[in-house]
């Protein structure tokens, strides 16, 4: 009898990894298509019962956490291929290419999360991306192609900053998906580039 409760007590944990797995999928997919998606559809697209779904994250605030969390964790496991030697320049353009790719698909997401969540909040889930860029930029300071009056924080504060505001230029119909990636990049570079030195091409 104890053997079989033993061997039900790691079934169900199995169970409840692969429910919390269906969840944070359906609600990062659903979420990233609209940004009000219910609890409701959310677990019918997961294949579980509200129960079940309540039974993981008792409200909706914690279901758009967890689902921020889980997209940001593998959108900056994906970065990891991201080439950051050489120029950081031509680093910084890389990056920005790759996690523009990233913030346009998650651009609904972060937006729901921002309805519900606290901007400290926010940053904190995004620290392993930050520190990817502090790093990245504090190279570029050291080699004298990116500026050094203004902070690191600073700046990689203007680089995310630029690119929300891109995500709210294409969801208000000003900007187009496809030319995003540039203006980012045009306008990330010319903010690093140091006084009276030439902005790159």
């Amino acid at each position: 009898m104890t053997g079989a409760k033993q061997a039900k007590g790691p079934a169900r944990r199995a169970d409840a990894q692969r429910s919390i797995a269906a969840i944070l999928e359906a609600a990062v997919s659903a979420l990233s298509r609209n940004p009000e998606a219910s609890v409701s559809e959310i677990a019918k697209a997961a294949g579980v019962g509200r129960v079940t779904l309540y039974g993981h994250f008792p409200n909706r605030v914690d279901l758009v956490e967890a689902a921020l969390a889980s997209a940001i964790e593998k959108g900056h496991a994906a970065l990891d291929s991201v080439d950051l030697t050489g120029d950081p320049r031509q680093a910084l353009a890389r990056l920005i290419d790759s996690s523009w790719l990233l913030v346009n698909r998650s651009r609904s997401l972060l937006l729901a999360a921002q309805g519900v969540l606290p901007p400290g909040r926010i940053r904190i889930l995004h620290a392993g991306p930050v520190e990817r860029v502090e790093g990245l930029v504090e190279r570029g300071r050291d080699e004298g192609v990116f500026r050094s009056d203004l902070s690191t924080p600073w700046l990689v504060g203007v680089l995310h900053s630029v690119m929300h505001n891109a995500a709210d230029e294409i969801n208000a119909g000003r900007l187009d998906s496809e030319k995003a990636g540039a203006f980012i990049t045009a306008t990330v570079l010319a903010a690093f580039t140091p006084p009276g030195s030439r902005v790159p091409g």
